[in-house]
């Protein structure tokens, strides 16, 4: 068996064990939402902390990369809106629910564990770079489309509030928070005493593994509740134009190969939980973007294996 499709059942395997899980009954879902908190706020972070302090980010070219993987983002945002609102013939705020759903990777979750498993350490540095911006760009860019599409029936709200709604989303974010802290310990140019390192070590090694098993039974929350056609012809945006455009840019502007298997890779992760929590806090498209994250995070487990190859192939 390849170490492709190794990897690519290792870690949809884990997803499954969570699914099952809940399922049937042998874990309750307040179980998951425990070990989704406790990844998230503890064990993610010092990964990211422990990367940023010791990573060797030569090569990785952060600003190549984010230009080529945002743009890819961007594209397949502006595909998503057109798709529901063309297509579809839905209203411009169910538009901006189907750009989100389209664009946004799950990058921690399920990204971390899977680049960790297939790339090492080395991927998992790359894929830090796009972490280390993608939420809080990806929240801005969210909270003033769904304004400029008036989201609110009390009018538009200023620039002093979306900037204000930022901060308070992604100022407490406890990955935001890992990677500060890691980049100012990292400025200090210490080195982490003994014990702390051990603990940090600890509680980092086992986030992969346990990201994914809550990401599994977390999905239980998430239905394929009507929506299946929109649902479907974004997955395919996700799964199939973004990782297509990232592809083709990272080609045209010379990334370095690991740098470029990882910006792809990422591209063509399912969506997030994160589609559909703006959904539900902007007041729309909430049934759309849960189809959309169970049917894209199903079909994941076929796709990936097919961009792990393909940039194998082109990457070497």
């Amino acid at each position: 068996m390849s170490s492709v499709i190794e990897t690519t059942l290792f870690v949809f395997g884990l997803v499954a064990l969570g699914y099952l899980a809940g399922l049937t009954g042998y874990l309750k879902l307040q179980v998951g939402d425990a070990l989704t908190d406790f990844a998230v706020g503890v064990a993610l972070p010092l990964l990211l902390f422990r990367t940023m302090v010791a990573a060797d980010f030569h090569g990785s070219a952060p600003w190549a990369l984010w230009g080529v993987y945002f743009a890819g983002a961007a594209l397949t945002w502006v595909a998503g809106h057109l798709v529901m609102t063309r297509a579809f013939e839905r209203d411009s705020q169910a538009g901006v629910v189907g750009g989100v759903s389209a664009a946004y990777s799950n990058l921690v979750l399920l990204g971390i564990p899977f680049m960790l498993g297939v790339y090492g350490p080395p991927g998992f540095e790359v894929l830090s770079l796009l972490i280390a911006i993608h939420f809080p760009l990806m929240t801005m860019v969210s909270i003033i489309v769904f304004d400029l599409f008036g989201h609110r029936k009390s009018g538009r709200i200023s620039a002093g509030e979306i900037l204000r709604a930022f901060l308070r989303r992604v100022l407490p974010n406890s990955l935001m928070i890992g990677i500060l802290a890691g980049l100012l310990w990292r400025i200090t140019g210490l080195q982490l005493p003994l014990f702390v390192d051990r603990m940090v070590d600890a509680l980092a090694d086992i986030a992969g593994p346990l990201a994914l098993f809550a990401m599994g039974l977390g999905l239980r929350k998430f239905s394929i509740s009507g929506n299946i056609l929109p649902a479907a012809a974004l997955t395919v945006l996700k799964l199939f134009l973004m990782p297509a455009l990232v592809l083709g840019l990272a080609l045209l502007i010379g990334l370095p190969p690991m740098t470029a298997k990882v910006a792809v890779v990422a591209a063509a992760l399912p969506s997030g939980v994160n589609s559909y929590l703006l959904a539900v806090q902007f007041g729309t498209g909430q049934g759309l973007a849960s189809s959309q994250v169970s049917i894209a995070t199903a079909c994941a487990v076929l796709t990936t294996a097919f961009w792990l190859t393909v940039v194998q192939a082109v990457f070497g």
